[in-house]
């Protein structure tokens, strides 16, 4: 999230977390292009008028480098030629302020699965399902009581299609720049995940590796 309105910056981050994203804060140009060099995100929200480097030059920046990652532009100038610039410069999306929080949320959340590789709305692994868009696991017909950042390793693993998950990548992918890289809270939820699951366990630990959902 590139703003540099710190109030509207802290509002949209704590909406996002609600509904299960890692969002990392930068506050102008500068500062958002050496989070991008660091961090290869799914998502860009980028206001246009930043102080520093302007967010149309960071949109530029960002559409020279082989990435991945998508641009979601907002600015208070609303017009159609406006939008069409925005969308000339590489943005992937265009919304004017000011906006609905689940308009924004909807909108992130197509622009993450284009940036992902292609994988079903409704993720299965036996009996148990996870649907992505409705944050709702459920296994053998049963829901789960599963908070945020539970449903977020889950989504992960089931992604992961059988692949080792290390704890930096579901660090990086489901808690954000306020989450400390030397505690245990990987570890943590991931036994709270294991216990909720039930049996027979679904989750393998991979010795210096990371986790995966079993074959």
């Amino acid at each position: 999230m590139v703003e540099d309105h710190t109030r509207l910056a802290a509002s949209v981050a704590r909406v996002l977390r609600r509904e299960g994203m890692a969002v990392d804060v930068a506050y102008d140009g500068g500062a958002a292009l050496e989070r991008t060099a660091e961090t290869d995100y799914d998502v860009v929200v980028l206001d246009r008028d930043l102080p520093g480097v302007p967010g149309d030059e960071v949109c530029r920046q960002l559409m020279r480098e082989p990435l991945r990652t998508r641009v979601l532009m907002l600015t208070a100038a609303a017009t159609i030629a406006d939008r069409v610039h925005g969308l000339t410069i590489g943005a992937d999306d265009y919304l004017p302020k000011p906006f609905a929080y689940p308009e924004l949320v909807a909108r992130i959340r197509a622009l993450g699965r284009r940036a992902q590789p292609a994988v079903p709305p409704v993720l299965e692994h036996g009996d148990l399902t996870l649907d992505a868009s409705r944050r709702v696991a459920t296994r053998a017909g049963v829901r789960l009581a599963l908070n945020p950042k539970e449903l977020g390793v889950l989504e992960c693993l089931l992604a992961a299609n059988g692949r080792v998950v290390s704890a930096e990548e579901l660090l990086e992918r489901v808690w954000d720049e306020a989450a400390d890289p030397f505690t245990n809270t990987v570890k943590t939820t991931m036994n709270r995940l294991r216990s909720k699951l039930g049996e027979p366990p679904l989750i393998e630990t991979v010795a210096r590796a990371g986790y995966r959902i079993a074959a």
